[in-house]
């Protein structure tokens, strides 16, 4: 049996997959980058000199779960360009909760200057992104960032999904709330 090497994109997007799969776990305060390397199956030092410190890592994860959601909005709105289409689009990253969990440590770790600014940038990007794709509004946006933050922030407490938690009275309610072509 050959075992054949890795090209370096490949290492690089198979540590920045282990890196997804860490920082949902921990945070970015809360994972190592030898955490991440073990995950990868690389060494520490390798993990730092592809990527120089934990901090570039985070932003390439950032960045690569912003790419992912830019992308299945795309695919989407070639079928059709709409904000409901790009929002079912949406749905279907909730079987990818690792992604979307990332996204959020990465708003709670805005404070940090460089990380700020990475996640305003992506945020923005996407913001621009669903407005160039749909033609919506700004207020049509902003109604579909708030209705897609919900999404997200109950996916990543497994309100519902695949590994949901027991349904609690005040989910019902709010999960009652969804129309039809917005449910989660």
């Amino acid at each position: 049996m050959t075992r054949s090497r890795l090209t370096a994109s490949e290492r690089q997007e198979q540590i920045v997959a282990a890196a997804l799969q860490a920082f949902a776990q921990g945070g970015y305060a809360g994972t190592s980058t030898d955490q991440v390397a073990r995950l990868s199956g690389v060494s520490q030092p390798y993990v730092i000199r592809i990527f120089g410190s934990k901090q570039e890592l985070f932003l390439a994860t950032v960045r690569y779960a912003g790419q992912r959601i830019e992308a299945l909005w795309r695919t989407a709105a070639d079928r059709e360009p709409t904000l409901e289409s790009l929002g079912h689009a949406y749905k279907d990253l909730l079987a990818e909760r690792e992604l979307l969990v990332v996204l959020l440590h990465g708003f709670a770790a805005a404070e940090d200057p460089v990380v700020g600014d990475a996640v305003r940038a992506c945020y923005g990007s996407l913001y621009e992104t669903v407005r160039d794709l749909t033609g919506a509004t700004p207020e049509e946006t902003r109604e579909f960032f708030a209705h897609g933050m919900l999404i997200t922030v109950l996916g990543a407490m497994r309100v519902f999904g695949p590994d949901a938690v027991p349904e609690q009275p005040w989910m019902t309610s709010l999960l009652s709330t969804f129309h039809d072509h917005a449910e989660p």
